[in-house]
């Protein structure tokens, strides 16, 4: 339980840190649901993950859409979900309920040893200063059926529609696939590239220039070589260099450079290579002129 908390922990630092604005870490763990499911009769293991799955999509399709699919895929079983459905879709974020658990479900020891850990997670991560972010939500289930306890989903305040930016949960028997030995552990991991461009979208961050100094365009392929290795020499003069990748017209190519706030193209085609040369325009004022590939790192550098 200790690192089931210190987990939630870490990434309220983190998101703190980065300043993105309210956000809420939702906390659950698998063995209370799967407990409820043996205390009203439903037993098979296969029946018990699809409940699990299913719940896990509330959010996105809604309670009613979830307690209908659910009796198409397990039949009368699913009627008997109704009231369960119906409670944790009324609790959500009552840390209170926790100790008031409607006694029919508490017949089974699973669902006990839950609501324990649960309690006992919320209690420590208060200690550690990130109760104010940290709720209890039973319906976070998660759909991947290895995790066997707790499980978290983190969501922005302003943004619900963004759906869980970090999520993950305690797997005691997923390194068994890999291992004889027996490994359990915690993991949760950030949507680093789905957050930021959905910040971005938002507004929620600031567009910043390249770090990017020169940028090498594409003249020929026939000289590919020879632009790899004035790359190269930028590079080991200390400027941040990139190539541009591909084929394209070098108006597209300069345009690309001036949106991404990269300072300089430079430019090597047939001509000056033939010069031993290569031309470096300045973006900002237009200005271009031929430097000797000979003393081509020093004469750059010196712009910077």
């Amino acid at each position: 339980p200790a690192y089931d908390a210190e987990v939630p922990v870490v990434i309220a630092d983190v998101f703190r840190e980065l300043q993105i604005g309210a956000f809420t870490i939702e906390v659950s763990n698998r063995k209370i649901l799967k407990g409820c499911m043996d205390s009203i009769g439903i037993k098979s293991a296969e029946d018990k993950a699809t409940v699990l799955r299913e719940i896990d999509k509330a959010d996105k399709i809604g309670w009613a859409e979830v307690y209908k699919n659910l009796i198409a895929k397990i039949g009368s079983s699913g009627a008997q979900l109704e009231g369960l459905i119906k409670y944790i879709e009324e609790i959500h974020g009552n840390e209170e309920r926790i100790k008031k658990w409607p006694k029919m479900y508490l017949s089974s020891g699973e669902t006990v040893e839950g609501l324990k850990e649960i309690e006992l997670l919320l209690s420590m991560t208060t200690d550690m200063g990130a109760g104010d972010v940290i709720r209890f939500n039973p319906a976070i289930t998660r759909g991947l059926d290895y995790y066997t306890g707790t499980v978290y989903e983190t969501f922005l305040n302003e943004h619900k529609n963004f759906g869980s930016i970090c999520s993950g949960g305690r797997y005691d028997n997923l390194a068994s696939h890999y291992t004889k030995s027996k490994l359990p552990g915690v993991g949760i991991s950030i949507g680093a590239t789905r957050l930021f461009e959905q910040m971005r979208q938002a507004g929620m961050v600031k567009e910043s220039a390249s770090s990017v100094q020169v940028l090498i365009c594409f003249m020929d392929k026939a000289l590919e070589a020879d632009t790899r290795k004035i790359a190269t020499t930028l590079r080991q003069a200390g400027i941040r260099t990139a190539l541009y990748l591909e084929e394209a017209k070098l108006e597209k190519q300069i345009k690309y450079a001036d949106r991404s706030g990269i300072p300089y193209v430079l430019i090597m085609g047939e001509d000056e290579k033939k010069r031993e040369v290569a031309a470096l325009r300045n973006l900002k004022t237009r200005e271009q002129k031929d430097i000797p590939l000979a003393n081509l790192g020093a004469e750059v550098k010196k712009l910077f």
